[in-house]
C-alpha cells in the first residue's frame, strides 16, 4: 500500500427538502454570489425558485450565468470568468450534474488567475486560488460535487482536457435523490456509467496488497449494479435513487484512491471522442472501458479474474485463468447493453475516420495510464478494437 494523505473538504448534506438550506451554507462565504445551471430543466422543476428565494431569504445578491452543455465549452467559462472578476463575486453555487460543477470550477479558479483558463488544461499555469464553490446536485454521474477536479471543452481543436487542485473541491454539496426523478432514463444510465468507471479506473491498479480498497470499490460497483435496474423502470424509487446519489459521490470523493494508484487511461481515451463527437462521456466510457480492458487483461490476469468472481459472480476455472477474465470483461458489457448503454463505435454512428488523429492528440503531452502504459499506436488499437 502507498503512503498517502487524504483530504476531503466538502460537507455533504443528504436528503429530501435539503436544497431549502442552500442560502444559509452560502451566506457563509460571502454576499454576492454566480449561480451558475444548463439549461430551462431546473425552472420547469421548481428547484430554480426554491434555490433563488433561499439566497434571497440571506439578503445575497445574485448574479446568473446559465447555458452549461454536456461536455462544457470554455467559451463559457470565459464568460463567467469576467463576470466574476467586474462584479467581485464572492461564491459560485453550481445547481445541476457534473458538466455545470466542472464549468463552475474552472471560473472559480480563472476568476482568481491573470492569464486564460484554459492555461490549467495545458499544464502553462497551475491553480493557486480559488472562489469558493457550493453543488445542489441534480444528477448522479461525474462525482464532480466533491472532487478535486475540472474537464473542459475547447472548441478551438475540439480538446477536451482535464485539470485539478484541492482547491476546487466545493465547500459544500447538497444531494436530494428526489431531485433526480425527473432524469430520462438514458441520462441516468449514462451516469451509472460514469460512476462505475471512476471506480475501475482505481480499482485496475500495479499497488499489491489493497484489500481494504479493493473491497470497497468491490462493494460500491455491486450497489450500483444492483440498483440500477431499478432506477431505470423505477424513477421515482427513492430508496434506489439514494443508493445510486451516494455511490457516485463515493465512487470520485478519492476514498477509493487511498493507497493505490489509479490508471485513467479510459477516461483520456474517451475524452476524444466526445471531444470530436460530443457524445455523451458515460456512453463513450461504456464503449471504450471493455475495449480497454481486453487489451490490458493479459499484465494482471490475477486482478480480472477477482473482479469476474467478486464483482459478477463468475465461478473461477483454476484451469483457465483466462476464461474468467474475459468472463468479468462479457458481463460488464452485458450490464452496459442492459441498461440502454452502447458497447461499440458503431452503435453511435462512429467510424475509424479519426481514430489516428484522436490517438495522437490523447498521447500528444506523455503515454497514458498507470496499469499499463499507452502510446499512440496502443490507443489507436483499442479504438479498433472498440469498433
Amino acid at each position: 500500500m502507498q503512503n498517502f494523505t487524504f483530504d476531503n473538504k466538502t460537507k455533504i448534506i443528504f436528503g429530501k427538502d435539503k436544497e431549502q438550506v442552500v442560502g444559509e451554507e452560502s451566506v457563509v462565504y460571502g454576499k454576492k454570489l454566480l449561480l451558475h445551471y444548463g439549461g430551462g430543466s431546473i425552472k420547469e422543476s421548481g428547484l430554480y425558485d426554491t434555490v433563488l428565494n433561499s439566497l434571497k431569504e440571506q439578503n445575497i445578491e445574485v448574479y446568473e450565468l446559465g447555458g452549461v452543455k454536456p461536455n462544457p465549452r470554455v467559451s463559457l467559462v470565459r464568460e463567467g470568468v469576467t463576470l466574476c472578476k467586474e462584479n467581485n463575486i464572492d461564491f459560485i453555487l453550481a445547481v445541476g450534474g457534473g458538466s455545470v460543477i466542472d464549468s463552475a470550477k474552472a471560473i472559480a479558479a480563472g476568476a482568481k488567475y491573470d492569464g486564460d483558463v484554459w492555461d490549467f488544461f495545458t499544464g502553462k499555469g497551475a491553480v493557486t486560488e480559488c472562489l469558493p464553490i457550493g453543488v445542489v446536485l441534480t444528477i448522479p454521474a461525474a462525482g464532480s460535487e466533491s472532487s478535486a477536479g475540472t474537464v473542459i471543452t475547447n472548441e478551438d481543436g475540439d480538446y477536451k482536457r482535464a485539470t485539478g487542485s484541492l482547491l476546487m473541491r466545493p465547500q459544500f454539496a447538497i444531494l436530494n435523490p428526489v431531485l433526480t426523478y425527473t432524469l430520462p432514463s438514458y441520462q441516468t444510465a449514462c451516469g451509472v456509467t460514469d460512476m462505475m468507471a471512476h471506480i475501475l479506473e482505481r480499482y485496475f491498479t500495479n499497488e499489491k496488497n489493497v484489500e481494504l480498497t479493493d473491497r470497497l470499490c468491490e462493494a460500491t460497483l455491486k450497489t450500483i449494479i444492483n440498483n440500477a435496474h431499478t432506477v431505470i423502470e423505477e424513477p421515482t424509487n427513492y430508496d434506489a435513487r439514494a443508493e445510486i446519489m451516494w455511490a457516485g459521490t463515493i465512487a470520485h470523493n478519492d476514498l477509493l484512491d487511498t493507497g493505490r494508484i489509479g490508471d485513467w487511461a479510459s477516461h483520456d481515451i474517451e475524452h476524444e471522442i466526445s471531444g470530436i463527437y460530443d457524445i455523451a462521456h458515460g456512453a463513450g466510457l461504456a464503449i471504450i472501458f471493455p475495449a480497454w480492458m481486453k487489451y490490458v487483461y493479459k499484465h494482471d490476469i490475477n486482478r480480472f479474474v477477482q473482479f469476474a468472481n467478486r464483482v459478477w459472480d463468475v465461478e473461477i476455472d483454476l484451469n483457465n485463468p483466462e476464461k474468467t477474465a474475459l468472463a468479468g470483461i462479457k458481463k460488464l458489457e452485458q450490464f452496459f447493453s442492459s441498461i440502454g448503454m452502447p458497447v461499440s463505435l458503431k452503435e453511435v454512428d462512429i467510424n475509424d475516420e479519426h481514430f489516428t488523429e484522436m490517438a495522437k492528440k490523447a498521447t500528444e503531452r506523455w503515454p497514458l495510464g498507470n496499469f499499463v502504459k499507452l502510446h499512440a499506436d496502443d490507443v489507436e488499437k483499442i479504438y479498433q478494437l472498440a469498433r
